[in-house]
């Protein structure tokens, strides 16, 4: 079908039972997963996912769990470092870690599930951003 490009909060839900995100983020994965879709996370993405179970000694868990899941890595590129920071640099108020899945999903093509921008966003467009929600410097959720 399509690729869904996984941001941290996602993966952490996924990974941690206790966390806040968790039914919801299993629940949308396998749901993609069963419609066919490719399961990516960007570099920068699965690096954060991993700091709690690397602190724990546990990341090798977490790295075959993500495995197991069918969830392929995506190597950043220069394209997507550029376009991560184009869209900070506009955006104040999107932190650097967002703005690079963000790129990534733009790169690749990809919708992007997320939990800490929105919820859900559209696939971005050239800009990288058109179609998604993001909070905006004033703090109102602003669509692009």
């Amino acid at each position: 079908m399509g690729t869904l490009i996984l941001d941290a909060s996602v993966l952490i839900g996924l990974l941690d039972s206790a966390d806040a995100h968790h039914e919801r983020a299993v629940t949308d994965v396998e749901s993609a997963d069963l419609a066919g879709h490719s399961l990516v996370a960007p570099a920068s993405a699965y690096s954060e996912a991993l700091v709690a179970f690397a602190r724990g000694g546990r990341l090798a868990d977490a790295r075959d769990a993500v495995s197991a899941m069918g969830i392929a890595v995506a190597p950043l590129t220069a394209a997507m470092a550029e376009r991560a920071a184009g869209l900070r640099a506009d955006r104040n108020r999107l932190r650097l870690p967002d703005a690079m899945v963000v790129a990534c999903s733009g790169e690749l093509g990809g919708q992007l599930l997320t939990s800490s921008l929105i919820t859900y966003a559209a696939s971005p467009q050239a800009s990288g951003m058109t179609g998604h929600e993001y909070p905006a410097d004033d703090g109102a959720i602003k669509t692009v």
